[in-house]
């Protein structure tokens, strides 16, 4: 049994994204799966001088333990104008300080939604590369359309072909841990 680590780059109280990965921390049974959600982690923003000034956050250092404790890594990114948004690249930034390969040898399974039709698949393509340059292997990647028709609270994702495809992504996931 693998240790699975899931969360979204988003600290929004509303995060789509969040809600997205809870409901696909849900569908793994033969896992240990644990959900952080990044509003109960709040960082500085990083600058040389904040670290050299002030060190490491107690929130951080938790956090990369839990990271490191983990074989598996459910991440999905949210989209600000094209880009992951400024508080998930503030994460990699701050934990890379810690250890720059602070996701050696760890899985992932990444994952976007957004309101809009692409899904931020722009998001998605910026995260991966962030994943690999600090030693993350991405199993996968899933991207949800249109979060507010393709998702419904009681049940996920609504959309036949979605739901198929998140499935497929998970269980290819799920594979290589």
């Amino acid at each position: 049994m693998a240790s699975i680590l899931a969360f979204a780059g988003s600290n929004s109280s509303v995060s789509i994204n969040l809600k997205l990965v809870k409901y696909t921390a849900s569908l793994i049974k033969e896992h240990e799966t644990q959900v952080l959600n990044l509003a109960d982690y709040p960082f500085p923003m990083y600058s040389y001088d904040e670290e050299k000034n002030n060190g490491y956050i107690n929130s951080l250092v938790e956090f990369k333990s839990y990271i490191a404790g983990s074989q598996g890594l459910i991440l999905s990114v949210n989209e600000h104008n094209g880009e992951p948004s400024a508080y998930f690249k503030n994460l990699v930034d701050w934990l890379s300080r810690l250890d720059r390969d602070f996701l050696i040898d760890t899985k992932v399974l990444l994952m976007a939604t957004s309101g809009g039709g692409r899904g931020a698949i722009s998001a998605l393509e910026t995260a991966g590369k962030l994943v690999s340059r600090f030693g993350g292997e991405v199993v996968t990647i899933f991207s949800l359309p249109l979060f507010g028709e393709n998702f419904d609270s009681e049940i996920g994702i609504s959309n036949a072909e979605l739901k198929e495809k998140h499935q497929e992504a998970l269980d290819l996931f799920l594979s290589k841990l």
